[in-house]
């Protein structure tokens, strides 16, 4: 997310850094750029200038135009105004009421509402540690109630069961009775989508709204619509008293230009980021980290947070022990690593997060491929046991085997025993430390080729 922005607006600021001093003429000009970076991530016009305004009058102030780093305070404003647009702090759910909490979803067709619903009931399971409830009212979408009931199943929420011949504000009322006698702490309710806001889904909302009195009201959009969608948020928030934002489909949005819309023109703030199909790809909006991240400083806490709540711990404790005591770093340790990689996003998701990555060409951030990953966990797979605790006696044969039971080629099997090779090097130098310390020991030597240097 944020691509186009983060490399225009990177060009800007990488000019600015060394500056001596300010003038009106380089603020003037740096502005004008900045103009230019956020029209064409589709960002509202109006957001637009209330945001260049704000910064030309912080800009021209005696403290920056005094300042001993002038381009780094510029910078700072640009910082922080991008935070103030998209709402100062994190706006979490707030669940404080009697339970169970309601939590009404609506939205357009299409927007990924039905699959938000599943990924919020996982996310407050899993960090919230709640028990949640998950009922369709919509009626009209074929399948719709099937899908979120397969979607339940594999989140391991309860699903109040509903059909399509039924009114949804009874279908509602009887799902809120369940939840209060079965002891949820949270009932997820999903509204029927539409094509575009019309008179008789705002109604039935509505409806549904007084009946259930839900304490959040989300209204779920797709960012790749850009400015359209703060409008359609509007125009929702204008008929129903919403709480907050979902915006979906970030990891695709390369313009970023709704998440700078959306809290202006509405008021509301965004609480989460829909951030791929799996359903855990769902993660909280924390506006300064987002800022951070659209200026090419990265996401560093996030990343942390990551590492902490996905890394298998035991395992990583593990083959600390393991190359303590002496033993060596076989295949089947250099598979675990990858797959964790995996479970953190992938290397797309890591180098994300990573301060400077905005200023590494394209082709060569293009070259840190997801599935050379998942190809080289497959070529290991398909080793023997004896095989991936003694690589040397992978030859001639056996590769040949190897490569056709992970439909690879010799080639592949090749590369991979060099790089587990380098791998095994650095293992024996670290002899265990923390996942830091093992992602830069790892730079330069990852598939897909992660530039080196790309961990400081």
């Amino acid at each position: 997310m944020f691509d186009n922005l983060q490399q225009r607006l990177g060009r800007v600021l990488t000019n600015l850094r060394g500056q001596g001093r300010l003038s009106e003429d380089n603020i003037k000009d740096t502005l004008r750029e900045v103009r230019m970076a956020l029209l064409e991530a589709d960002v509202a016009l109006p957001v637009v200038r209330a945001f260049i305004e704000q910064i030309r009058a912080k800009a021209m102030g005696e403290e920056v135009m005094r300042s001993l780093t002038p381009g780094q305070m510029l910078i700072k404003i640009v910082h922080d105004e991008l935070v103030q647009v998209m709402g100062e702090a994190s706006a979490g759910l707030n669940l404080a009421t009697r339970p169970p909490a309601v939590i009404l979803m609506a939205g357009l067709q299409g927007s990924g509402k039905t699959t938000s619903v599943a990924k919020l009931a996982r996310w407050l399971m899993e960090r919230q540690k709640k028990s949640v409830m998950l009922v369709s009212c919509d009626v009209y979408r074929p399948a719709a109630i099937d899908q979120l009931q397969t979607l339940s199943g594999e989140v391991g929420a309860t699903f109040f069961p509903s059909r399509g011949d039924q009114d949804p504000l009874h279908i509602a009322n009887q799902a809120l009775d369940a939840a209060r006698k079965q002891y949820k702490d949270v009932l997820i309710v999903d509204t029927a989508g539409r094509l575009h806001v019309d008179a008789a889904m705002m109604d039935e909302i509505r409806d549904l709204h007084a009946a259930l009195d839900p304490i959040e009201t989300l209204f779920v959009v797709d960012s790749m619509t850009g400015q359209d969608a703060a409008n359609t948020a509007k125009a929702f928030d204008d008929a129903l008293p919403l709480t907050g934002v979902i915006l979906t489909k970030a990891d695709g949005d390369a313009r970023g230009g709704a998440a700078l819309s959306i809290r202006h023109i509405t008021g509301k703030p965004i609480k989460f980021l829909g951030i791929g199909e799996k359903t855990g790809a769902l993660e909280p909006f924390h506006p300064d980290r987002v800022a951070s991240r659209i200026l090419g400083m990265g996401d560093v806490l996030s990343l942390v947070e990551e590492v902490q709540r996905k890394v298998d711990q035991d395992q990583a404790q593990k083959l600390v022990k393991k190359l303590k005591a002496g033993k060596g770093f076989d295949l089947t340790d250099f598979r675990d690593q990858l797959q964790q990689m995996g479970a953190m996003g992938g290397m797309a998701g890591l180098l994300d997060k990573l301060p400077g990555m905005g200023q590494i060409p394209d082709h060569v951030k293009n070259q840190v491929n997801d599935r050379e990953v998942v190809k080289l966990i497959a070529i290991i797979n398909s080793m023997t046991p004896q095989e991936r605790a003694f690589p040397d006696i992978v030859k001639g044969s056996r590769k040949r085997r190897i490569a056709a039971g992970s439909g690879t080629q010799v080639q592949d099997i090749n590369r991979l025993l060099k790089q587990f090779t380098q791998m095994q090097k650095v293992m024996k130098k670290m002899k265990g430390g923390g996942m830091a310390k093992m992602l830069r020991a790892m730079s330069g030597r990852l598939p897909g080729g992660l530039p080196p240097g790309g961990f400081r």
